[in-house]
């Protein structure tokens, strides 16, 4: 996923596995900007 911020591009990635790790989901909603409440 990607994510135009002013003056650059934000890459977040997403793995292509069945689960993820809690730590990663986390830590991909944390990069991606976009608030926590909207992945729950």
């Amino acid at each position: 996923m990607q994510r135009e911020i002013p003056g650059s591009t934000l890459t977040v990635p997403v793995p292509d596995h069945k689960e993820i790790k809690t730590g990663t989901l986390l830590s991909i909603i944390r990069q991606s900007g976009i608030p926590r409440s909207e992945f729950e």
